[in-house]
C-alpha cells in the first residue's frame, strides 16, 4: 500500500505537469482548430526562462520562486504572441496542411535556435547558494509520513498546477475574453458578426496556452532538474496524447488526459516493464483513435460541406 501511495503522488505530479501542456495544445485546436507542435518548444523556453531569470530574481526563496515562475510565465505568453503573429497569422485561410508544416517548422527553428543560443549540453537546473551550495528554484525537504516519503517540489507543482487551472477556468468562464474564447471555438465567423475581435482573441489564447507550457516548464525542471533545447520534444508528444485522451479541444478533458498519462507513466515505471513506458504513452494513442476519436470526455463533431 505505501508503494502504491508514492507512486500515485508521483504520478499525480507528473501528470499535473503535462496537463499544464495540454492545455495548450487543447485551448488552440478549440479556437483555430489546428495543432500547435511548436508548443513543446514553448515549454523548453519556459525551463530556460527560468533557469536565466532565478539568480536575479532570488531564487531558493518561496518569493524568489514565485517571481522567476511569473517570469517564465511571461515570457513564454510573449513567445507565444510572436510565434502567432509572424507564423500563423499569415496562413489564415489556408488550408490546415500549410499550417501543420509551419508548425512543425517553427518547432525546429526553436529547437536549432535554442541549441545555437544556448549550446546542446545539458545544464543543471539548479541555483548557487549560501557556501557554495546548490538549490533548487523553492526551498526543498523531504516531508515523511510513517514509510511515505513526499518532496516538497512535488507538493508546489501540484499546487500550482492546481492554481493556475483554478485561475483558467475563471478566465475562461466568468470574463468576456473568455466568453468570446468559447464563441469562437463554436462559430467563429458568428463571433466575428456580434462585434468579437477575433484575432485579439487567438492572441490572447496563443498566450494563456503559452504562458501554461511555461509553468509546465519550470516545474518539470524542478522535478528532473537537467534542461536542453530538446527537452520539450517527449513531453510535448505526451502531452499531446493526453490531449487526445481527453477529448481534443475539451479543458477538463486535457487535464483529464494530462493526470492519467502520468499515472499510467508512473506505476509502468514501477515495473519490469519500465523501457516500455513512453511506447505505453503512444500506444494509448492508436487505442483511443481507433475506439474513441473523440477521447474521453469530447463530443463527435458533424462536419458540414
Amino acid at each position: 500500500m505505501t508503494e502504491l501511495l508514492q507512486q500515485l503522488i508521483n504520478g499525480l505530479s507528473l501528470g499535473a505537469i503535462y496537463a499544464l501542456i495540454a492545455l495548450g495544445y487543447t485551448m488552440v485546436y478549440g479556437v483555430l482548430r489546428f495543432i500547435n507542435f511548436a508548443h513543446s518548444e514553448v515549454f523548453m523556453v519556459g525551463a530556460y526562462a527560468g533557469y536565466f531569470l532565478g539568480p536575479c530574481l532570488g531564487a531558493g526563496t518561496i518569493q524568489g520562486g514565485l517571481a522567476t515562475l511569473a517570469g517564465a510565465m511571461a515570457i513564454c505568453a510573449l513567445l507565444g504572441v510572436i510565434i502567432e503573429k509572424l507564423a500563423y497569422k499569415p496562413l489564415r485561410g489556408r488550408s490546415n496542411l500549410t499550417v501543420l508544416i509551419t508548425a512543425i517548422g517553427v518547432s525546429l527553428l526553436l529547437q536549432n535556435g535554442g541549441q545555437k543560443i544556448v549550446g546542446a549540453n545539458p545544464r543543471a537546473f539548479q541555483f548557487a547558494g549560501p557556501g557554495g551550495v546548490n538549490r533548487s528554484l523553492f526551498p526543498e525537504t523531504q516531508l515523511h509520513f510513517r514509510s511515505l516519503t513526499i518532496s516538497s517540489n512535488q507538493l508546489i507543482v501540484l499546487g500550482v498546477a492546481l492554481a493556475l487551472l483554478a485561475g483558467l477556468w475563471w478566465i475562461v468562464h466568468r470574463t468576456r475574453v473568455g466568453t468570446a474564447m468559447r464563441a469562437m471555438s463554436f462559430n467563429a465567423t458568428a463571433a466575428s458578426l456580434v462585434g468579437i475581435n477575433n484575432s485579439a482573441v487567438i492572441s490572447f489564447t496563443f498566450a494563456l496556452g503559452s504562458a501554461l507550457a511555461g509553468a509546465g516548464g519550470v516545474l518539470y525542471a524542478m522535478n528532473y532538474p537537467s534542461i536542453d533545447p530538446l527537452m520539450g520534444t517527449l513531453p510535448g508528444l505526451k502531452a499531446f496524447v493526453a490531449a487526445v485522451l481527453g477529448g481534443i479541444g475539451n479543458l477538463p478533458g486535457a487535464a483529464l488526459g494530462g493526470l492519467l498519462i502520468g499515472l499510467v507513466e508512473t506505476f509502468v515505471s514501477g515495473t519490469r516493464a519500465s523501457t516500455y513506458r513512453d511506447a505505453i504513452a503512444f500506444a494509448i494513442l492508436i487505442l483511443i483513435l481507433l475506439f474513441r476519436p473523440a477521447g474521453l470526455l469530447g463530443r463527435m463533431r458533424v462536419e458540414k460541406v
